[in-house]
């Protein structure tokens, strides 16, 4: 589960706006924070009044980055479309804004599941200027309240991450179509089936096959509960050749995924290979250190965990599960 709030985004401390006085002297420099708005339980206003105060308080010509948290107020949990079109309608005011987070919400707050998506591309196209953008939650539970994104050209884009316990097929097809000339950082939380996380390795052939973004470096296909078929077919894919770090943590990755790996191509050229939240055995992960780490590559094998048997399941089948589902 996600336990704790972002303390930095985009090289910088995350300030929340809400715990900040109105008298603009006392605030830290816009350009110099990313700053946080959030409206959950405990603040009376209404994300729309903070955001109108935010934008009237901070310079906000000058403001980097800013992270999104809890959106509903003190009432039921509610579709994040209001907050997408108050984005949408302020890229005007906000020229410098290259960073922006959706979805700062911890468990605590708000189950990742249960967060209240809607269709995040005029956000992105609103911004041409955008470096980085990440996005967590699904909205698995019902077609008006899901996460969707469609095939989008940004000629600025480096970083572009989906944090989910479930991502639709639709949106890994999305981000394969999209023209991201300058892409340099993905990663895609692919999830479990039962929580909408239904892409296939088929739905990420297009971006295995390289090609699609020439500035990628850094790739991460997580949180998997088909981690060993990912693997396996990153272990063949052309576009690992230009990484300079993997991630394949998170998931349910075993010994037949490790094999895979080892058996495919070379993956010494890596700085990074992150298999965090595992389940290999001591065996396993003990050849992929000796294969990698005298080679240079930083092989991340942190996290172990065990498959574990229900003695209330008859077909005594092992269970394993991702780091973060609901």
């Amino acid at each position: 589960m996600i336990s704790d709030l972002l303390e930095s985004f985009a090289g910088l401390p995350v300030t929340d706006f809400a715990e900040c006085g109105t008298d603009a002297t006392d605030l830290p420099p816009a350009d110099a924070v990313a700053w946080r708005l959030a409206s959950d339980f405990d603040e009376e206003r209404t994300f729309e009044q903070l955001w109108r105060e935010f934008l009237e308080t901070v310079p906000a010509d000058r403001i980097r980055a800013i992270v999104i948290g809890g959106w509903w107020g003190d009432g039921e949990y509610e579709s994040v479309r209001p907050v997408l079109d108050l984005l949408t309608e302020s890229a005007g005011r906000l020229p410098a804004l290259r960073s922006l987070f959706i979805g700062d919400v911890t468990a605590e707050q708000c189950e990742l599941s249960w967060l209240q998506m809607a269709d995040v591309t005029p956000v992105v196209e609103a911004y041409p200027l955008l470096e980085e953008f990440v996005v967590r939650g699904c909205g698995y539970g019902g077609e008006e309240e899901e996460l969707a994104f469609s095939p989008v050209r940004h000629e600025r884009l480096r970083t572009l991450r989906f944090e989910s316990g479930g991502l639709p097929a639709s949106i890994v097809r999305a981000v394969c179509d999209s023209e991201l000339p300058r892409l340099e950082h993905l990663a895609l939380w692919l999830g479990v089936d039962q929580y909408g996380g239904d892409a296939t390795i088929a739905d990420l052939a297009p971006l295995l096959a390289g090609g699609r973004f020439p500035e990628l470096r850094h790739l991460g296909l997580q949180n998997s509960e088909i981690q060993d078929e990912v693997a396996a077919a990153v272990a063949a894919a052309p576009i690992v050749a230009q990484l300079t770090s993997l991630d394949l943590s998170m998931g349910t990755l075993t010994d037949t995924g490790a094999e895979a790996l080892l058996a495919g191509q070379p993956l010494t050229h890596l700085m990074l290979l992150d298999l965090r939240h595992h389940y290999l055995g001591e065996k396993l992960a003990q050849r992929m250190r000796d294969a990698l780490e005298p080679r240079g590559v930083e092989v991340n094998l942190s996290e172990q965990q065990q498959a574990e048997r229900w003695d209330w399941d008859e077909s005594n089948e092992e269970h394993r599960y991702v780091a973060v589902s609901e």
